[in-house]
């Protein structure tokens, strides 16, 4: 099945709250428990790229106090609800959203020590410009955890997928979702964009019956 792309940014109000009222707590709380499990230094820079409203910082930072961690996003709308959602946990010390565009990073070379991004690539039309920035703004030894969708391979298994999300999901919801995965890539596409970025120690594999994961541990 070809990628079909959906819109780079989500950002109107009203899809903004409605993406935060989706309960992503158990998907965000593994993917933040696998993010650690990377071993960076208890000091960590971690750049969240992707962040929307800034649930996955938020986790982090809960964890470990220590960390800093930049949550970027093109989204100005989830930002906005990200900032309140780090005011309420009293991480405003910690965590730092700013509205930019994970393929033009405004970052130096080799500042962070852990990158993460969790459902990024499939909204970006080409994904290779955020990998060879990742690699750039990623210190030579760091960690890296990219999480998103797979492709289906076809439209049977899209419309088994789909269905598998449960009626807690609303029509425009499970619409969302479907766009996704569409617009996802393959895991040999990943691989390949590893390649093509030149990120050594990189594993690839399927994490779920929907999601891919690329990571690297520290050191």
């Amino acid at each position: 099945m070809q990628r079909v792309l959906e819109p780079e940014v989500m950002d109107s109000w009203e899809e903004a709250v409605e993406y935060d009222a989706m309960d992503f707590t158990e998907v965000n709380t593994a993917f933040a428990q696998r993010a650690i499990a990377l071993k960076p230094p208890l000091t960590a820079k971690v750049l969240d790229a992707g962040t929307g409203t800034a649930r996955i910082p938020v986790l982090l930072c809960l964890k470990y106090p220590h960390w800093q961690v930049f949550g970027i996003d093109l989204a100005q709308n989830m930002l906005q609800i990200g900032v309140k959602h780090v005011e309420q946990a009293g991480l405003q010390n910690q965590i730092v959203l700013e509205l930019v565009d994970a393929k033009h990073l405004p970052y130096k070379d080799g500042d962070f020590d852990l990158v993460v991004s969790n459902s990024l690539v499939h909204h970006l039309p080409d994904p290779l410009l955020f990998f060879r920035e990742l690699k750039r703004v990623l210190k030579p030894n760091g960690a890296i955890l990219i999480r998103d969708l797979i492709r289906p391979p076809d439209q049977e298994t899209m419309n088994n997928l789909v269905e598998s999300i449960g009626t807690e999901y609303n029509t425009h919801q499970k619409q969302l979702f479907r766009d996704s995965l569409h617009a996802a890539i393959t895991l040999d596409e990943v691989n390949q964009l590893i390649s093509q970025a030149d990120i050594p120690g990189v594993v690839v594999y399927q994490s779920s019956d929907r999601h891919w994961t690329a990571e690297r541990a520290w050191g």
